[in-house]
Order: C-alpha cells, then structure tokens, then sequence
C-alpha cells in the first residue's frame, strides 16, 4: 500500500511542477479528500491540512485538479527562516522542508517498523515530528534555531499536536533523558553539507547508552543529483558512513521534498538499523 502511495505521490509532484504558473517561494500540495489513490484515513488528512493552515510560512492556498485528483496547493515564504537558519555555526543545513506529505509517508513506514519514538535532528519547522505525534508516537523536535523552534511551538499549540520542541544543539544534547525504548533518529541535513559530522555525532551518543544501539533506527536524507565535489552518491551519500558506522539498510524510498521541486528526481530517504 506505501509503495503506491510514494507512486501516487510522485507522479502528482510531477505533474503538478511541470505545470506550476505560479510564482511563489515554496509551495507543495496535499490531496483534499480521500481517494482511490490517496487511501489515507479522513482523519490524517485532516491533521496535514490543519499543519499546513496553520504554519506562518504559507500565506496562500487552493484547490487544484492535478491528475483526476483534487488537491489543495499550498504557497508560501521561507526567506525569513532560511537566512536565520545559516547563522548557527554547527548547522548543517538551510531550512528547506520536505513536503508534508512526504513526512507523512516516512512516519507511516517507522510505524510500520515497529518503532516508538521518533527524534529528528533540525527539524525545521517540525513537520516530521508532528506526523509522529499525530500518528500516536512519541516525538521529539531537535532544532538549534530559536526563531524555527519559535514557530514550531505556534504550530504545535494551534494544532494540538505536542512534538515536544527543543531548542538546542544536537550534537550536545542528552538524549539518554528522554528514556527512549525503541526511537528512531531523522538526521536533517545532507551527508555532503556537513550532516556526516552530525550523524557521527548522533551515533556515538546512541552506542554510548547502554542497551540503546540495538533498538535504534535511523534516517537520512540524501541525494542522487550529481555535482561538483559531491563525491559518492552510493545510498544518497550516506554510503561511506553506513558502512563505518556498521548500519545494514532496510528501506530507501524517494520522495517530494521543496529543495527537488524544479528537479526531475525526488529525495532519497534511507531508512537503517544497527546491525
């Protein structure tokens, strides 16, 4: 059933980009209803929209037809965010979001992994995290930008979704507090802009609470666009630390993400496992 669902999706971004006349920032879509290709329950759609309604970085939305399929677009302006998410010293990446969808779909599949808590590591605006939450998992939103964790916190109290933001840098924070059971971690930033440093840093900290490791997901987001000096592109680029780090590779699904939006290829998603 993901499987079609990632199908789906895609080939509405797809088609929806190819034929976009608009002039906006970002912007992404969300089907309206239910539907034939979009068999997700009333509800979920009901927590996307609201996220999306909700969130000050859309200023705009309607509906379209895209593909037989009534959808709502969703535009909006992360210009404010991105140039206050590049002035911390140990980010990663620019605030460039995934769709909401796409987080969905993610949150979908660490559900059916069987995992209990979801961590992500610069969350931006929190998106994955509220999936989790409104999925009945335990999130926990790690974001160093205080104007981003800001936001998160609108969002999280206008929709009634508690995904626990945290401001606060990754790479020192103690994730043993949280009590975890069976989390998995979404790493937010690419292998090739510094998220290598980052994961190193996360993995060692998982290794280093007893009993921890071997429950333990998780997740990166790579790329499969070749360019200069971006080296292996071997399971989005995260190949060389999977390998160090003895991670075995259990799903790779690709998926709409903003910063692919102009692009014929969509972002890697690389689900792992200590082995």
């Amino acid at each position: 059933m993901l499987d079609a669902l990632v199908k789906n999706l895609v080939d509405v971004k797809q088609s929806f980009a190819k034929n976009y006349s608009g002039n906006a920032h970002i912007q992404e879509v969300i089907p309206s209803y239910v539907s034939e290709k979009f068999q997700l329950p009333s509800q979920i759609f009901q927590h996307l929209h609201d996220f999306a309604l909700k969130n000050p970085i859309y200023f705009n939305h309607y509906e379209e037809d895209i593909e037989g399929i009534l959808c709502t677009v969703y535009e909006g302006d992360i210009n404010q965010y991105w140039l206050n998410s590049i002035k911390h010293g140990s980010s990663c990446q620019p605030f460039y979001p995934t769709w909401i969808m796409s987080a969905y779909v993610m949150t979908s599949i660490v559900k059916e992994l069987g995992y209990l808590e979801l961590i992500d590591i610069g969350s931006g605006d929190g998106r994955i995290a509220f999936c989790g939450s409104a999925m009945g998992m335990n999130s926990y939103s790690i974001e160093i930008d205080d104007v981003l964790v800001e936001l998160q916190k609108t969002i999280s109290t206008s929709t009634n979704q508690n995904f626990n933001p945290v401001c606060h840098d990754a790479l020192e924070f103690d994730y043993s507090a949280l009590n975890l059971k069976k989390p998995i971690f979404f790493i937010g930033g690419l292998a090739q802009m510094g998220g290598d440093v980052l994961a190193t840093s996360i993995i060692d900290r998982i290794t280093s609470i007893e009993n921890l490791k071997k429950y333990s997901g998780i997740v990166f987001a790579g790329t499969d666009t070749k360019r200069q000096l971006s080296g292996n592109l071997e399971n989005g680029g995260w190949s060389t630390l999977i390998e160090k780090s003895d991670l075995k590779v259990i799903n790779t699904v690709s998926l709409p993400t903003i910063w692919t939006f102009d692009q014929d290829v969509e972002t890697p998603y690389i689900f792992t496992k200590f082995k």
